[in-house]
């Protein structure tokens, strides 16, 4: 793990503790309890979409305000940073969420603007896109990244590129999907340190 040169981290739930109630999103969209909330709004004609993906922007922004930092979070980007390996950010919420929650969290430095990919930048994992489009722009393999997240979407997106996965969840829901298991970014941070 130490040896890995590009880490990618989603943001809710990995970086920032965990705000989206997404039964009470998808309530407040009307969009039906099953259904993937992005993937529904891109299903729909094109004013409903519109619609749609406007009040789910002003849901997201909304909810950017209230940001807190996950246990360890700040501390393992800057360590990260230090070591001067290449950081990015893949998240399903827009590009100016995740700047605002890295603002808040005091590690907006840490980034490279062009390396925050929100839904605007790069398909929604589980899709690769995002961290194809980190590789090339780093010129890594993505044998030589990472992508840390605390849901099945972004495991399921390290594995569609072909990257090394880091599940931060308590309980490993996933252990098919992720390299390694941390219940959190504190652990991880404790995992890197030498000694």
């Amino acid at each position: 793990m130490r040896d890995l040169r590009g880490w990618v981290f989603d943001l809710d739930g990995t970086l920032t503790v965990a705000q989206h109630d997404f039964p009470a999103i998808r309530r407040e969209l009307g969009i039906p309890a099953d259904q993937d909330i992005l993937a529904y709004v891109a299903s729909r004609p094109e004013l409903e979409r519109r619609q749609l993906g406007e009040r789910l922007d002003a849901i997201e922004l909304r909810l950017a305000a209230e940001v807190k930092a996950a246990a360890g979070a700040a501390e393992l980007i800057r360590y990260l940073h230090q070591e001067g390996v290449r950081l990015g950010i893949l998240t399903r919420n827009l590009r100016r969420v995740a700047e605002q929650s890295l603002s808040i969290l005091g590690v907006n430095q840490c980034f490279a603007p062009e390396d925050i990919l929100g839904r605007e930048e790069a398909l929604p994992k589980p899709h690769p896109d995002g961290i194809l489009k980190l590789a090339e722009r780093w010129a890594l393999a993505p044998t030589e990244m990472v992508m840390v997240g605390d849901f099945r979407f972004d495991l399921e997106a390290g594995r569609n590129a072909g990257c090394r996965t880091c599940l931060l969840q308590f309980d490993n829901v996933w252990p098919d999907l992720a390299d390694w298991h941390m219940p959190d970014c504190h652990t991880l941070l404790g995992h890197l340190r030498p000694g």
